[in-house]
């Protein structure tokens, strides 16, 4: 059955796999650090602190990644990618008394660099797959990588939850790092030499975009990101496990289900946002979902202040906030692929997601200092403002 692929098809195949199960052990991480640490009585900004260096490092790699994928080859830095989250994990499996917050800080800045250098590898190699074009097909390509990665990163939540409660935090990141060696293994072996390498040695200079869709677009995408951190990334499980009680497998299976249920919204944008698959009008399409989505946060942060069951206020809440998130994500993933240059894609595409980072760190570190220090709703009103900023740039793309 394999045999009878194509070669592009092939590729494609051993991309998303490397890519899932990268995915997983990176979504199981986050949840490990944020529950084991918060277990330790660790504080919510310190929470935040552990993946400070995440965060920052995914802003230079996804930099740099981009202009050593041209140079050097996609496949190169893909690989790359999961040798160093292995280091992560092994860095992280040691004896408990050697974690302090500068040590997990220097372990995570490892796994940044490692999850921004596999997923901009797993993005710009899409564009090479595709026929030049073929719009349609590279939405759907674009939204089920996207989709089946955030769909496996949730699996990756409740990964990390339950292998905590069965393992403790070092037996939890051993099983990962065995996961990851097989991955790394295939990867060597069947990923095709030299993929997106541009023709022409890129200069330096070539990092940042001189493109004014790229420019816009990337500046969307930074405000998009920041607005679903800064109370999804350290607030949301914290205050699930305070004020509700839940324990560690309830709150990462709870999360994990936001993750999946996010992912399968995203793999079906195409047919959600165009019946031909293909968004016709970027900017129309990007500020009717941005502001659907910027009423979501305000809505639950209105139903809190009023104590209107809380529980079900941020279940349901949350699942609106996950599919609406979804489609502007998979629009905007769709969007940096079709609208880079094919020659040195890695390029655009590396500069694009330095924004993305860029947003995520600064919704990671607000999202633990406004928790900590006005609750969350603050957070989610905080959310709300990005969205609306994020409304006024989308407008601007065409």
């Amino acid at each position: 059955m394999i045999s009878t692929l194509s070669s592009e098809i092939k590729q494609y195949l051993i991309i998303t796999g490397n890519y899932w199960a990268f995915t997983l052990t990176d979504g199981a991480l986050r949840m490990l650090v944020v529950l084991y640490f918060h277990q330790l009585g660790y504080s919510p900004i310190s929470i935040a602190m552990l993946f400070l260096f995440y965060e920052f490092f995914g802003v230079v790699t996804n930099l740099l990644g981009g202009w050593l994928g041209a140079r050097l080859g996609l496949n190169k830095t893909m690989n790359f990618g999961l040798t160093l989250q292995i280091l992560s994990l092994v860095m992280l499996a040691v004896n408990p008394q050697w974690l302090s917050v500068a040590y997990v800080m220097a372990a995570q800045a490892l796994s940044g660099i490692a999850k921004d250098l596999n997923k901009m590898s797993a993005k710009s190699a899409i564009k090479l797959l595709v026929p030049e074009n073929a719009d349609s097909t590279l939405y759907k390509w674009v939204a089920r990588l996207t989709g089946s990665k955030n769909a496996l990163k949730g699996v990756g939540f409740f990964m990390g939850g339950a292998l905590l409660g069965l393992f403790g935090f070092q037996g939890a990141l051993w099983v990962m790092t065995g996961l990851l060696l097989l991955a790394w293994m295939c990867s060597l072996i069947l990923l095709k030499q030299d993929l997106g390498k541009k023709k022409f040695k890129p200069k330096f200079s070539e990092l940042f975009s001189k493109s004014r869709q790229i420019n816009t677009l990337s500046a969307a995408r930074l405000c998009l990101f920041a607005s679903r951190d800064v109370w999804f990334v350290v607030a949301l499980p914290v205050f699930l496990s305070s004020t509700f009680g839940w324990n560690h497998t309830l709150v990462g299976g709870f999360m994990a289900a936001w993750i999946i249920f996010y992912g399968i919204v995203q793999a079906n944008a195409p047919k959600i946002t165009n019946r031909k698959n293909k968004p016709t009008t970027p900017a129309k399409q990007l500020t009717f979902w941005a502001l659907l989505l910027t009423l979501i946060p305000a809505a639950i942060a209105v139903a809190l202040s009023n104590h209107i069951a809380p529980m079900w206020v941020i279940v349901i809440g949350l699942l609106c906030f996950g599919g609406v998130f979804a489609i502007n994500s998979s629009l905007h993933s769709y969007l940096i692929v079709k609208f880079a240059d094919s020659d040195g894609v890695s390029l655009d595409v590396g500069f694009y997601y330095m924004a993305n980072a860029m947003g995520r760190l600064m919704g990671t570190v607000f999202s633990g200092f406004i928790y900590q220090s006005y609750g969350l709703e603050a957070c989610l009103w905080l959310s709300s403002l990005l969205l609306l900023v994020t409304v006024m740039i989308s407008k601007n793309l065409d």
